[in-house]
């Protein structure tokens, strides 16, 4: 099976785009879905701000940080081995849509017990609790969807990048436009803000043409294909490794993003601004390793890149926990984001590019808990450490785990483009260079 050339009847009615860094725009259900989800990507990071300034200015406790962010993201380590089967029997497009406006209801509610000024640790809690079943629903969907809005699957990892860069543009903006309003008048007007984003969003996927496939029938239980899932990961060794590798960097490498609140304050003697500008720099690092992949013109050389990535992500990580200079750590936050960013849309591209379609969401759910789902057990790790030996150290001890597991991965390489190399000849994406 190759993919669609130029000349392909895929391709045949796309006019090209100037610039390849952005070809996959030329796709008009994904212009759409990139357009409204950048707005409503703004708002929610100026929720993830909000909401730890929220917690840490109600209790100070670092733990109560580290238990928010595990009550948000456990439960799609819980759920989204089911989610995964049910995107690949359900519309993919209908799922996003009711999880784009349960989201939304979400956002309101902080801001609307924001606003009585009744909100406690117990109800942020409760609020993460549902946008984390929301997500583990959400992020399989959306991530496997992503195929039927590009028509020429030569653009796939493009788009998978541009995703990434859509993620991180947002991570740039809105922090720091979330930092500001809490400075003028409170977290409140935040999570209404987030809320009334999800409306471009909503409306992006109900003006998408969805060409909807016939629903294969199927009297196979919930359980067998969960089994066969976990069966099909779990037995090659590309995905296993790339998803083994994705997991152990969410767990030791991501929670400095949780502990950034207590390093804005009492390392670095700053308020919610200095937060805002410590995620802002972060996320500028990783919007220019996401537009690096979208520069990548073939997915060949990404199985180098990923332990080079996670091995800058930690290195990354232990020079800004030794940092107590605000321009310092801002310098090295964006070479800490490159890395953790080029990682995760690395490992995304080479799942998508080499999975079996009927197993598509199966994979992408596997995905979804390596990346979100195993991440708040390192958030609730990170801040039971982080309250017995500080902030610093905890996310120094992150980075030598990153450091590690980079290197566990370049060991594995050799095999990785042995067994990778013939799916990628199947597909038309080899012609007999090298491995990728």
């Amino acid at each position: 099976m190759t993919s669609p050339t130029p000349d392909s009847p895929a391709s045949a009615n796309i006019p090209p785009l100037r610039f390849g860094v952005f070809r996959a725009l030329r796709h008009p259900n994904y212009r759409l879905f990139f357009g409204g989800q950048t707005v409503s990507l703004i708002g929610s990071w100026i929720t993830r701000v909000a909401t730890g300034w929220l917690v840490y200015r109600l209790t100070g406790s670092v733990l109560l940080l580290g238990l928010v962010g595990f009550a948000g993201q456990i439960p799609s380590l819980v759920l989204a081995p089911f989610a995964g089967v049910l995107v690949d029997r359900w519309n993919r497009h209908r799922i996003l849509v009711v999880t784009q406006v349960l989201s939304m209801l979400q956002s309101f509610a902080l801001a609307a017990l924001s606003f009585a000024d009744i909100i406690t640790v117990r109800d942020v809690l409760l609020l993460q609790m549902a946008q984390g079943i929301i997500n583990a629903f959400d992020t399989p969907a959306r991530q496997s969807f992503i195929v039927q809005m590009v028509d020429d699957k030569a653009d796939l990892p493009n788009a998978i990048a541009l995703n990434s860069s859509m993620v991180n543009l947002s991570r740039v903006i809105g922090p720091s436009i979330g930092g500001a309003i809490i400075a003028a008048v409170g977290e409140a007007w935040c999570f209404l803000i987030d809320g009334v984003s999800y409306v471009a969003v909503i409306g992006s996927l109900l003006a998408m043409r969805v060409v909807l496939k016939p629903r294969a029938t199927t009297t196979t239980r919930m359980s067998e294909e969960l089994r066969d899932g976990f069966r099909y990961v779990t037995s090659f060794p590309p995905i296993r490794s790339a998803l083994l590798l994705l997991a152990l960097v969410s767990i030791m490498g991501m929670p400095y993003t949780v502990l950034m609140p207590a390093i804005a304050r009492n390392v670095l003697n700053g308020d919610s601004h200095t937060l805002g500008f410590l995620m802002t720099a972060s996320g500028l690092g990783a919007l220019a390793g996401a537009l690096y992949l979208a520069s990548r013109r073939t997915v060949i050389g990404l199985g180098r890149v990923i332990p080079t990535a996670a091995c800058t992500f930690g290195v990354g990580l232990l020079v800004f926990s030794a940092s107590r200079n605000l321009i310092l750590s801002l310098a090295i936050l964006t070479v800490t984001g490159a890395g953790m960013m080029v990682t995760l849309a690395s490992t995304n591209t080479i799942l998508q590019t080499i999975v079996e379609e009927r197993m598509r969401g199966r994979v992408m759910s596997f995905y979804t808990m390596a990346f979100l789902g195993t991440t708040p057990i390192g958030s609730l790790i990170a801040g039971v450490v982080a309250n017995r030996v500080g902030p610093t150290t905890t996310i120094f001890l992150g980075g030598i785990a990153c450091i590690m597991t980079g290197i566990w991965f370049a060991l594995r390489l050799p095999r990785f483009r042995e067994l990778v190399r013939p799916i990628y000849i199947e597909r038309g994406i080899l012609r007999g260079e090298a491995a990728p």
